[in-house]
């Protein structure tokens, strides 16, 4: 199986001590990691030393860092409508307010100079009852980032969450057209529009996405009971994993699709779920 798209893995999906997520990673072949968790604290709090260490073991495993998968903007919104109790806020060792985002990003600016990675993934604050409400706020918010990180040939990488405002593709294709930016790219995530109420992310979904502002994917996969998910093996739940890639591949995207397993696995062995979904995601990418 020889990929014809590059792909990768969140590391902490493996396990949060780097050296032993690496080693998984390489043996499915795996090129780039992206790094969220390293040793049970949040990328966003790694000491630069830290930070050279972590990229001094990805290039030794022979791959590149791609991405930091910070929590900027994963906040509530001060004076915005009131936050959507349904959804799970994820905040992996990372728990800010809104007055840290701007110093978080700054941070995550520096981390990526010292890794090599081009991509920073944020998110679009804390769901509200009324998301439409919040974009104003969130497109300001993001073309202030874009302006910092275009200083250093960096992309900003919007996250469609279902968690926080920007969830489905229509309103990620809203908030893409709102901040018009070359640095801000979207990280699409299938998955996470799913979770959101999206009854087919692909092809419906994709479909209404400026395919171009596409700079990242994530991949994961579930079915939905009520408003929870149930996540599973990748390429195996409601998510067409096949489909998504094949149309990934021809439009030209020219990026990387990184495994975001989620899935506890087998007994509750996190390692083991990623790596039959990193097999699995390495076997749809060299279809």
């Amino acid at each position: 199986m020889t990929p014809k798209i590059e792909f990768g893995a969140i590391t902490d999906e493996f396990s949060p001590d780097l050296e032993a997520a690496l080693a998984a990673m390489k043996a499915i072949g795996m090129t780039n990691a992206e790094l969220r968790v390293v040793d049970g604290k949040n990328i966003i709090a790694l000491t630069d030393d830290e930070v050279r260490r972590a990229a001094g073991l990805v290039r030794a495993a022979g791959m590149k860092i791609i991405s930091l998968s910070s929590p900027v903007l994963k906040c509530v919104l001060p004076g915005g409508p009131d936050v959507d109790t349904r959804f799970q806020q994820d905040v992996f060792n990372a728990v800010y307010n809104y007055d840290d985002q701007d110093r978080l990003f700054d941070r995550a600016v520096a981390i990526a100079k010292l890794s090599g990675a081009r991509i920073i993934r944020v998110f679009s604050y804390w769901r509200t009852v009324e998301p439409e409400r919040t974009w104003d706020a969130v497109a300001k918010h993001l073309l202030k980032l874009a302006g910092v990180a275009a200083k250093e040939g960096l992309t900003v990488g919007l996250e469609n969450e279902h968690a926080c405002n920007v969830a489905t593709s229509s309103e990620a294709a809203r908030m893409l057209a709102m901040a018009d930016h070359p640095n801000i790219k979207l990280v699409w995530d299938p998955a996470n529009a799913l979770c959101a109420g999206e009854a087919s992310p692909y092809p419906d979904g994709y479909r209404q996405l400026p395919v171009n502002r596409i700079g990242h994917v994530h991949a994961k996969d579930c079915h939905m009971e009520g408003h929870k998910p149930v996540w599973g093996p990748l390429g195996t739940r409601h998510v067409d994993w096949k489909g998504q890639i094949q149309a990934l591949r021809d439009d030209g995207y020219a990026g990387a699709v990184n495994l975001e397993t989620h899935w506890p696995g087998p007994d509750g062995d996190k390692m083991r779920a990623s790596t039959i979904c990193g097999w699995n995601l390495r076997g749809l990418v060299s279809l």
